[in-house]
């Protein structure tokens, strides 16, 4: 079976929206930290939001990640967007949890879902999420979407922690599942 994992770039007080606030502390440990998490996926799940942003950068981007994210199969949760024109996207089909099910029994290396809040509340609901990636960055920003909202609830294991020179830190979470 599949593993859905949920990666962020989150602040010390949970917000996740619009992380332009991370480029100063990008380096190259972090990279290898986000290099971990694509070499372990052949597949993303992605909301409609998200995608679009991504859709609207990656295609033309000449940054390194560029070949993976534009030729990765990309998994979309919509409602309203039906032809997908960035390379090797498909709208997930039917009720999204039922989708991501499906996903998850074929066969195939782990699946990523970047940002795309609305979606990862979903799964989190759900428990289909298997592994949580936060790289939480040294700034409180006051204002914005924070990841964990009122009414979740959950319990989590720490896999492994690291800390980098930039003041981040990598954080990998299992859901405490009995």
């Amino acid at each position: 079976m599949r593993n859905v994992v949920v990666t962020e770039f989150i602040s010390l007080d949970g917000v996740i929206e619009n992380p332009g606030w991370t480029f100063p502390y990008w380096n190259d440990e972090i990279a290898a930290f986000k290099a971990e998490e694509t070499n372990a996926a052949d597949a993303l799940l992605l909301g409609r939001v998200t995608y679009e942003g991504f859709a609207a950068a990656w295609p033309q981007s000449s940054d390194e990640g560029a070949p993976y994210m534009n030729s990765v199969a990309k998994y979309v949760a919509t409602r309203t967007l039906t032809n997908l024109e960035w390379n090797n996207s498909h709208v997930l089909e039917g009720d999204v949890v039922e989708a991501v099910k499906r996903l998850k029994q074929q066969d195939g290396r782990d699946i990523l879902v970047y940002g795309s809040m609305t979606l990862s509340q979903t799964l989190m609901q759900h428990d289909l999420v298997d592994v949580y990636r936060f790289l939480v960055y040294p700034v409180v920003l006051g204002t914005g979407m924070r990841f964990f909202q009122d009414g979740n609830n959950l319990k989590l294991n720490l896999v492994s922690s690291q800390q980098f020179s930039s003041g981040v830190v990598g954080l990998i979470y299992h859901p405490a599942r009995t």
